[in-house]
């Protein structure tokens, strides 16, 4: 199993960036949270997980150890595979879905995309006593110390992909004001990071 790469980031997307090690370029699919501490021409490390399936090879990274741990223990669970898992820590955190499970706080995990409300139960279900109990990460989301909300994450991740700090603050408060709103809510992250990329438009 690939455990970990480092090397030189060449590229970050939405959902994947590449990493060139020694030469090689690494597709790595990931988090929007791991992914904004990520910038292109700059030194890099993840752990890693490679999937192997009929048809492919899958390289997924985390920006630490314990991630990649719940990423691999959540696709234990009868139905839940690597998609859903990466989402699961997009949307939680390790502790977050720790407390969750312990709590059988089915809510908090139907608003991780793909999973319902019978997905929710047998996670619970099936994780019950294989995550360890959870540390004091003190947040349900991955959201960067400094902000309140998923709106900072959003930023985060734009200025990983290589916008100004302000580039990108002014297309997120754009997204917000169509939608009538001033936050991002933990869960829309995702679907806002996507609007605010389309407004910004190509870069380059």
């Amino acid at each position: 199993m690939i455990a970990s790469l480092a090397g030189t980031v060449t590229q970050v997307a939405l959902d994947r960036a590449v990493l060139d090690v020694q030469g090689v370029g690494y597709l790595v699919h990931a988090t929007p949270a791991t992914l904004a501490g990520l910038r292109p021409g700059e030194p890099a490390h993840l752990h890693t997980t490679l999937v192997v399936r009929e048809d492919s090879m899958t390289v997924y990274g985390f920006a630490d150890a314990d991630e990649r741990e719940v990423f691999e223990t959540a696709q234990s669970v009868s139905g839940v595979g690597p998609r859903i898992a990466l989402a699961m820590l997009a949307v939680l955190t390790p502790d977050a879905l720790r407390r969750a499970i312990a709590a059988e706080d089915t809510a908090a995990l139907r608003r991780v995309p793909g999973v319902g409300a019978k997905s929710a139960q047998r996670i619970v279900l099936e994780l019950t006593g294989k995550l360890g109990a959870p540390g004091s990460d003190g947040g349900a989301t991955h959201v960067a110390a400094a902000f309140t909300d998923g709106r900072g994450q959003v930023v985060e991740a734009l200025v990983g992909l290589g916008w100004s700090a302000k580039v990108a603050e002014d297309a997120v408060a754009k997204v917000l004001a169509e939608a009538g709103t001033d936050v991002v809510a933990e869960a829309d992250v995702p679907a806002t990071l996507r609007a605010a990329l389309r407004r910004l438009g190509p870069r380059g």
